[in-house]
């Protein structure tokens, strides 16, 4: 099954592969007009009801293909109103062929015309609510119409992902739903069809520009929306919590501490003034220090453990016994992957190594893709914790379900890459689950690293990459 957000993804994933949407809308078209064409008899009388956005514009295609009926369609609204250019394509071929078309602009003139068939083609899966006017009067009329109802993708009124209806909805005898299976259609009491209509299986598999889609934001938010992340690093290296924090940052954290031996706190602080460093006793992370780091975690939306902390005995052991105690989300790099091993835990991790730390923490690699994606699907379902590997093809896995990301290149083999992406990942898990954080951040990590490689070729330094994190994220796009 496929939730609506999740279709939305998959269609601009689909697009970004090179399917055009109009493309996939000839194909949705074609497959509502099988439908009907298994349910009507010769000669009869179909109309369509349709809306102004690609729902309507499927139905648009399905009249094309159904010649051999008397097919009458009704636009609820105004042809210029239509939102969506291919949509709009669609409605026009129709007013060029002359086929039977006609604008609702008044509720109060929803009137069928006598009908053996209707299409509801009014909303689709991504709209949720009750309906409103004029669909709420129309659906009435289709639902007291002596017809048989076929709906597009999913009944009008009727929520996609719940099966619920806030109010009116069309009672539809079939649906005919597009790539999988919507989760609300179960409770749906209709015949439904899943119709292919060629969206790639790698639109679901590859990370792609329509995962950006959860990164929009509401205009009405505040402070605080948009995650709060402690990252645990430094002692022997400064740069990597510095690198990590402020990517962070960039990556749209509304607030970044840090938590570092007090001996490299100025210098931490001196690469950005917005961190807030606190730093504990000593130059290395020691056991007496996991209190201390307990209480700070309380605020956080997630922890970032790891980058720059080292792997001195009592470094790893320290690790080990934060997480023992912490229950919340954490992203866990570098060194401190090798404490996840032996780690009884009840937090919600997710690992970001590359395939030598990935072989150090237990886990199995190789060369191909595909196998290795399995493979680490694999370890992550033994870990019962989500997995980053980083590499050519990035593989994000929990072990239900995996992603893989193509973008980066190897000018990004230089150092404190991973602690940019250990930063990305932070900030996207303190609003995000641990599979869309990690693939996300993947992604706009290897956006970025390829923005600077076009930009100045190979030889970059990491902190390249922040600038440009921000509008691989949201850069062209409707924010």
């Amino acid at each position: 099954m496929i939730t609506s957000d999740r279709m939305a993804q998959v269609d601009e994933n689909a697009e970004g592969l090179g399917v055009p949407r109009k493309q996939l809308m000839e194909s949705s078209g074609h497959a509502v007009a099988r439908v009907v064409r298994e349910v009507a008899d010769p000669g009869d009388r179909v109309v369509v009801v349709a809306g102004r956005g690609n729902n309507g514009g499927d139905a648009f295609v399905t009249v094309r293909f159904l010649d051999e009926f008397e097919v009458t369609t009704l636009l609820l609204g105004r042809a210029d109103a239509i939102t969506t250019d291919i949509a709009r394509e669609n409605w026009d071929a129709l007013q060029q062929a002359e086929y039977d078309t006609r604008e609702v602009r008044d509720s109060t003139a929803v009137s069928l015309p006598d009908a053996d068939v209707v299409v509801d083609s009014m909303l689709g899966t991504g709209v949720t609510g009750a309906l409103r006017e004029p669909e709420a009067t129309a659906a009435g009329a289709i639902n007291d119409a002596d017809a048989t109802v076929v709906a597009v993708d999913v009944p009008s009124g009727v929520d996609a992902d719940t099966g619920e209806a806030a109010g009116a909805a069309v009672d539809a005898d079939h649906v005919v739903t597009f790539h999988d299976m919507k989760p609300g259609l179960a409770d749906v009491d209709a015949a439904v069809t899943v119709a292919d209509i060629g969206i790639p299986d790698a639109a679901e598999t590859f990370v792609g520009p329509g995962d950006l889609r959860v990164l929009s934001r509401d205009p009405m938010a505040h402070k605080g929306d948009f995650g709060e992340v402690l990252v645990i690093g430094g002692g022997p290296y400064t740069g990597a919590p510095a690198l990590s924090a402020q990517a962070a940052m960039r990556a749209g954290a509304d607030l970044v501490r840090v938590a570092c031996p007090a001996s490299v706190a100025d210098t931490v602080q001196g690469y950005e003034e917005g961190l807030i460093v606190r730093g504990f006793a000593g130059e290395l992370l020691r056991p007496s220090h996991v209190d201390q780091l307990l209480d700070a975690a309380v605020d956080a939306d997630c922890v970032l453990m790891g980058p720059g902390l080292g792997r001195a005995e009592g470094t790893l052991t320290a690790v080990g016994e934060f997480l023992a105690e912490y229950d919340g989300r954490a992203v866990v790099d570098a060194d401190a992957l090798r404490a996840i091993p032996s780690a009884g835990t009840d937090a919600d991790l997710l690992c970001t190594p590359h395939q030598g730390e990935l072989v150090a923490m237990g886990g199995q690699t190789d060369d191909d893709w595909e196998t290795r994606a399995d493979l680490v699907a694999d370890f992550a379902a033994d870990l019962e914790q989500t997995l980053l590997v980083k590499g050519a093809y990035d593989v994000v896995t929990d072990g239900e379900t995996t992603r893989v990301n193509r973008t980066g290149n190897p000018g990004m083999t230089v150092g404190g890459t991973g602690d940019v992406l250990a930063g990305i990942c932070v900030a996207l898990m303190s609003t995000h689950d641990p599979v869309t954080a990690g693939s996300v951040a993947a992604y706009v990590n290897g956006l970025a690293g390829d923005a600077v490689v076009a930009e100045q070729g190979y030889g970059i330094f990491a902190s390249d990459l922040l600038s440009e994190i921000p509008h691989a994220m949201w850069g062209g796009r409707d924010v």
